[in-house]
């Protein structure tokens, strides 16, 4: 699994790590009873502050997507899947939700709207990389 954190993003970077291992659980990329790294290998590979890593571990754990496992780390949970499906869904409509309320309320029209979405769908499928992805390297 890759993460990606963007500091400019507006959702608070342990939040970012939070999506992500929801989101890889949700496809399949980390699977049940798979270790997520270290907080210190973590956090060394993102150049993020150890205590935010552990900020997003922790809920994680209070989640249920993973569990300690004495002496070896956190594991994904055998009933994470399911969970995280259900949230990768909460957290697109909730931004989708957002998004097309401040359209509507700049006084774009659905069929505005619309025309928007489909646009923007085609020149973004199989652009995007999935958290299963590696990122590309800079060019």
């Amino acid at each position: 699994m890759f993460f990606s954190i963007e500091p400019n993003n507006r959702v608070a970077i342990y939040e970012q790590v939070v999506r992500q291992v929801k989101f890889a659980v949700a496809e399949g990329t980390l699977r049940s009873g798979q270790l997520l790294p270290s907080v210190r290998v973590l956090s060394q590979q993102l150049a993020i502050n150890p205590n935010t890593i552990a900020r997003a571990y922790q809920q994680l754990q209070a989640d249920e997507v993973v569990e300690p496992l004495r002496g070896r780390g956190l594991a994904i949970r055998t009933d994470a899947k399911k969970a995280c499906v259900l949230a990768r869904r909460d957290i697109i409509v909730d931004r989708l939700r957002s998004v097309l309320t401040e359209a509507l309320h700049a006084g774009l029209t659905q069929e505005d709207i619309e025309k928007i979405l489909r646009k923007q769908l085609r020149e973004l499928s199989g652009n995007v990389q999935t958290v299963s992805q590696p990122p590309e390297p800079p060019t």
